[in-house]
Formats: structure tokens, C-alpha cells, sequence
């Protein structure tokens, strides 16, 4: 596929997708899917990865600003394909830019709560997704009866952007996060971080055939859908990728994960302003 420049037409508005890094493209291939026909650009803050070793008001600070750069290239609709950026920042980007929709990220709790056999879920995610309102608002609305674990998983997003999907390291960490869940009956996992579906082979061969490891990717990618339209179905939609520090890791991820082979741009943060 070749990228472009985003066509600013309002029935083809470009969909714009941010993340801390790689994690976000497991959003971007279910967009790329399930709407072939619409542009997309896709910011890696690699400059600022990864956004769970930092304060919700710093990553507060990162999206907002992110959200005015792809505005500014034409997005008419921001996703937000990083579950630390959608707990510490959805609201505030809704009360921010009213004019334009927001799709955010939530950990699929409610099906989990919905098909757990043993009554007890996992939760796979960084320090402010699990602090963060929208998980307490699911599990508080969504989990009646199901006991619902949560395991941070510092180190986890840093062997994804290395490319390390089921290295010895990346299965020691696994075998540290996963292990405790699986021991308290916990029969279904939740990925609440967009890295860690990267990682869902390598969880289900640790699990076992009996666990059931959910990704969330695709339903946000129909909610997506329901917000943005369709759009044309007789063009091939236009893919920028855009990387705020080292653009290595986001290339070769979008070659080997999305079969998508552009060239990616890299901007700079001056003072807390991109451009």
C-alpha cells in the first residue's frame, strides 16, 4: 500500500489513531479491515514510550496535544488506540474538542464477566488504566458476581516495541504476570493494554487450551465504524504513519503485522507542542 496525504473531504475524513508506540496498530489492522475504503494516520509518541510509566496528568498533557496535531492533518475522528490515554484522557478530550468524536479504549470486562465459567477474570494492564475512571465504571457496571483480578505488567510494552513477542525475557515476564491469574482460578485473561494482543499467542500457550484470552481490537474498531461511516467502498484507503522518535519500531511492526510497507514520518515535540 502507498501512503499519502489525508483527504480532508468531510464524507472521507481521515481516522486518526495515537498510542505510546506499536500497541495501537492492533487497533489500526481491525480499522484497516473492517473500513478498507478510509484514510488513516497513526501516531507512535515514541518520544513519551511508554505512557504507563507516567502520570495521568503528563499523559493527559500528551493526548491532548497529539489530538490537535492529527486534527490539524485532517482526522475527523480520533481514536484514542492506547488504554492508558483512554483512562487518563477521554473525558477530558470530549470536553476539550466537543465538534469531534472520540473512541476510546476499555478492557473488555463485560464479555469476560459474561463468559467466565470459574467466576473469576484477569486483567492484564498498566497502573492508570486499572486506576483510571472507565474500568472502575466497567467493572462496577459490568462485573456483578465475577471476581475480577488485575495484574500491572511493567517491562511488558517495552518488549513488544523491541519486537521480543516470545523471547526468553518476554515469557519471564509473562510467566510473573500470567502465573499468579491462572493459579486463583482466573479462567479468562483481559489484554487492557493495545501491546499486549501482540503477546496472545504466546499467553494462550501459557494458559492453556481451557483460557480464554480476550482482545478488544475489533469491537472498537466497530465502534469506530458506527461513528465514522464507512466511507467510499470502491477506493483504497491512504495510510500515514507518523513516529515521534525513532521510527524503526513502528515501521517494522506495520511491515510485519499490517503487510503495510510506507515510509514513516517523524515529528518532534518543541516545548510540548508537536510540529
Amino acid at each position: 500500500m502507498k501512503g499519502g496525504v489525508a483527504d480532508t473531504d468531510s464524507n472521507l475524513a481521515a481516522i486518526g489513531l495515537f498510542d505510546s508506540g506499536v500497541g495501537g496498530l492492533t487497533v489500526l489492522r481491525e480499522v484497516m479491515r473492517l473500513l478498507p475504503g478510509r484514510d488513516t494516520l497513526y501516531l507512535a509518541d515514541n518520544a513519551h514510550c511508554p505512557y504507563g510509566a507516567r502520570t495521568p496528568a503528563q499523559v493527559q498533557a500528551l493526548s491532548e496535544e497529539i489530538s490537535r496535531y492529527l486534527l490539524g492533518r485532517g482526522a475527523g475522528v480520533v481514536v484514542l488506540a492506547c488504554n492508558t490515554a483512554s483512562a487518563a484522557a477521554l473525558y477530558h478530550l470530549r470536553e476539550r474538542f466537543p465538534a469531534t468524536p472520540f473512541v476510546g479504549m476499555v478492557p473488555a470486562v463485560k464479555p469476560a464477566a459474561a463468559e467466565t465459567r470459574s467466576g473469576v477474570v484477569g486483567v492484564l494492564a498498566t497502573p492508570t488504566t486499572l486506576g483510571g475512571a472507565l474500568f472502575s465504571d466497567v467493572v462496577e457496571h459490568h462485573a456483578g458476581g465475577v471476581r475480577v483480578l488485575t495484574q500491572e505488567c511493567p517491562g511488558l510494552v517495552e518488549r513488544v516495541e523491541a519486537g521480543d513477542l516470545a523471547g526468553p525475557a518476554t515469557r519471564t515476564l509473562l510467566q510473573r504476570y500470567v502465573g499468579p491469574l491462572l493459579e486463583a482460578g482466573a479462567d479468562t485473561l483481559v489484554l487492557g493494554c493495545t501491546h499486549y494482543p501482540f503477546l496472545k499467542e504466546t499467553i494462550e500457550g501459557m494458559a492453556g487450551p481451557n483460557v480464554r484470552v480476550l482482545d478488544p481490537s475489533a469491537a472498537v474498531a466497530r465502534q469506530v465504524q458506527r461513528v465514522a461511516g464507512a466511507g467510499a467502498a470502491m477506493r483504497e484507503g491512504r495510510h500515514i504513519l507518523i513516529s515521534t522518535g525513532d521510527p524503526a519500531p513502528l515501521q517494522r511492526a506495520a511491515r510485519q503485522f499490517l503487510g503495510l510497507d510506507v515510509e514513516v514520518e517523524v515529528v518532534t515535540w518543541h516545548h510540548g507542542r508537536l510540529g
